[in-house]
Parts: C-alpha cells; sequence; structure tokens
C-alpha cells in the first residue's frame, strides 16, 4: 500500500451516504422549520439528541465527530482564543459595517440581552450560552450537521470544507430572529467557528470554547457598558 493510499479515507458505503443524507435534509428542516417558518420547536434540542443517538448507533461513539479528550489542551485554548479575536474583529469591523450598507438597520439581539443586565441576570445567562449555545449549538451544526454532510463526500478533505461551508450558511439561518444583517453575520460566526473546528483536526473542544469565550464577551460587554 502506497502512503497516498494510507491517506485516503475509509470509503462509506452507499446506504450509509444515504442514511447520512436523509439526516442532513432533517437537519435543514429543523433549522428552517424553526427559524424561519415557526413550525417546530427548537432545533437546537432535537440536533443535540441526533448528536448522541447517530453518532452511538451508527459510528460506535462520538469521537468520528470530535467530542473527545484533544492531544493538547494548550493548542487548542490557543486555536479557541485566536477565533474569538478573528470572531470579533471581523464581526465588528467587517460584516456589520457591510451588513448596515446593504439593509440600512441594525442587526438585532438576542432575547437574553434585551434587558437591564442585572448580576444575576448576567450568571444566569452565562450558564445558558456555555450550555445552549456554545456546548448545545457546536454539537449539533458542527459535530453532528457538519460531520454528517461530509459523508455525502466520503469525508474527504474538500467534503468537509464545503460541509463546514454549507453548514454555516444554516448557521447564518438559526438566527433568523436577528435579521437580514444578523444573519449574516451569524454566518460569518459558523465560519470562523467551522474553520476552528477543521483546524482543530476536527476537536469539538476548540469550537466549544471560542463559541463560549465570543459569546461571553458580547454579555460582558452588555453589563460592563461597553455596548449599546
Amino acid at each position: 500500500m502506497t502512503p497516498n493510499a494510507r491517506n485516503q479515507p475509509t470509503p462509506l458505503s452507499t446506504p450509509y451516504r444515504w442514511t447520512s443524507l436523509f439526516e442532513v435534509a432533517l437537519g435543514v428542516f429543523l433549522v428552517l422549520g424553526h427559524n424561519v417558518f415557526r413550525v417546530v420547536p427548537n432545533e437546537v434540542f432535537f440536533l443535540f439528541a441526533l448528536f448522541w443517538v447517530s453518532f452511538r448507533i451508527r459510528d460506535g461513539g462520538w469521537g468520528v465527530a470530535g467530542l473527545k479528550r484533544p492531544s493538547s489542551w494548550r493548542q487548542t485554548w490557543v486555536l479557541a482564543v485566536v477565533g474569538v479575536v478573528v470572531l470579533q474583529a471581523g464581526s465588528e469591523f467587517v460584516v456589520e459595517p457591510l451588513a448596515h450598507r446593504i439593509w440600512h438597520e441594525e442587526e438585532q439581539v438576542s432575547s437574553l440581552l434585551g434587558a437591564e443586565m442585572t448580576g444575576r441576570k448576567t450568571l444566569l445567562t452565562l450558564g445558558i450560552i456555555w450550555t445552549f449555545a456554545a456546548f448545545g449549538e457546536e454539537l449539533g451544526y458542527r459535530g453532528y450537521l457538519l460531520t454528517r454532510a461530509a459523508d455525502l463526500g466520503n469525508r474527504s478533505s474538500v467534503a468537509y470544507v464545503v460541509a463546514m461551508v454549507c453548514v454555516a450558511i444554516l448557521f447564518g439561518f438559526g438566527h433568523y430572529y436577528k435579521g437580514p444583517a444578523g444573519v449574516l453575520d451569524s454566518t460569518y460566526s459558523g465560519l470562523v467557528l467551522g474553520t476552528v473546528y477543521l483546524l482543530s483536526g476536527r476537536n469539538l473542544w476548540a469550537p466549544i470554547l471560542a463559541h463560549g469565550l465570543s459569546d461571553t464577551f458580547a454579555v460582558l460587554a452588555v453589563y460592563l457598558g461597553w455596548a449599546n
């Protein structure tokens, strides 16, 4: 066997990929059904459950999606922090000004940040974003949907990149309540978090930490009066 052959992903069977296609279609329905058409409950709970069940039954565990101990926690934290900087800087100085010029309206914010941020409410909000957004959304979008979408291309490097872009767009529509500017901004966030996921060797702890730290910064900015 040649070195190139050893580096090729193991081909997935046709029934396996058809099942993945069904799961991706189901995921798209759940995301759009809740956030755009309002015909199903919140998609994050469903995607979270599908993550645990699908990979356990079909792959024997969750390691294939990246829910495992990273080889280096230090590198994982560094990559997460770099991701936060890229996410925040790109959003603040590129995406939001561009979106404002296109739609001439401000991005809508989450209801969690809409009222006065007392100390108690800030702690409660931080708990929600680390469990629901950072952990829940990353398992659902990056871990579950991105991996299942990559199944369609036999989990090749190109398949993962294409899947990452498609899931980032879907992640944008997962924040449809923020308006057009918010969809664009959340799509950018999905691209950054997806890139962090791929650069980490597809270990979910990197985007989980990046997502949680980024949202923590946003919450503290409101609490401290740095944001309008």
